[in-house]
């Protein structure tokens, strides 16, 4: 049985949201290269950073089957109690216990349990927990109740998401990852049978820088004062990865990876 995972960089904004959700654009490319099951990141999905319930069940409603998070998810806290309460919304799993919602949640897909892990990295980030522990514990506690496991690597160091990736590569089925909001050309298999990118990009407007008004960035690095981040217009498009999975029992593994555009 093969299975085909889709995975959407960071949503930025609205104009991120909307253009998943126009026509049915994201079922549709996802039909389009036969994929069973669409993760998206939609940490940023809210205007300002951050995710809210409206947007989170916008990009439910346009076909996400579950939601990934990273350092902004936290900061609207009328999201809380949905990430409290439902399985589709998911934040970083090394965040502290006392955090709301969960890191990791189990899906069906065409019979299969598929593990879906959020992590952020330590590298200039705030992250309190070692990525690499947590992975770990997960994996432990979690044993016989996956034949999947599928990790979002939300973290600036490149170094840190594949260390990560080549650490777990053969436990873990694919790393992916997100934050940097630029998509890179090394998507893979590892040795171990691991699908592996390093970054899987953004879906919003690539007119500006990272999804913001030139103009906003540009003071920032200039002037060094605080700025208010406007989301950039124009030129609107998503980037994110296809994982071809070979599923053998409960030993499941990635045999290609592509990146993807549209």
């Amino acid at each position: 049985m093969k299975i085909k995972l889709m995975m959407i960089g960071d949503v930025v904004g609205s104009a991120g949201v909307e253009y998943l959700s126009r026509g049915g654009r994201l079922r549709r490319e996802a039909a389009e290269r036969g994929a069973d099951f669409i993760i998206v990141n939609g940490e940023n999905s809210a205007e300002g950073n951050g995710i809210t319930p409206t947007s989170a069940r916008a990009l439910l409603d346009a076909g996400a089957d579950v939601i990934t998070g990273g350092n902004h998810t936290l900061r609207k806290k009328n999201v809380f109690s949905m990430l409290e309460d439902g399985d589709k919304l998911i934040r970083p799993a090394n965040y502290s216990s006392r955090a709301p919602g969960h890191g990791f949640t189990t899906a069906l897909v065409k019979g299969y349990r598929f593990l879906i892990i959020n992590l952020a990295g330590q590298v200039y980030m705030d992250s309190p927990s070692s990525p690499f522990d947590t992975l770990e514990k997960i994996l432990d506690s979690e044993k016989g109740g996956y034949d999947a496991a599928i990790v979002d690597v939300h973290a600036e160091a490149t170094s840190e998401k594949l260390a990560l990736a080549r650490c777990f590569d053969g436990r873990i089925t694919v790393a992916a990852g997100t934050h940097t909001h630029v998509q890179t050309a090394d998507a893979s298999v590892l040795p171990g049978g691991c699908g592996y990118i390093t970054d899987l990009g953004m879906c919003g407007s690539h007119a500006g820088i990272l999804g913001v008004k030139t103009e906003s960035i540009l003071f920032k690095f200039r002037v060094g004062s605080p700025v208010t981040f406007e989301p950039a217009e124009g030129d609107v498009f998503a980037t994110g990865a296809v994982f071809e999975i070979e599923m053998a029992g409960s030993n499941a593994a990635c045999i290609s990876a592509e990146a993807i555009k549209f």
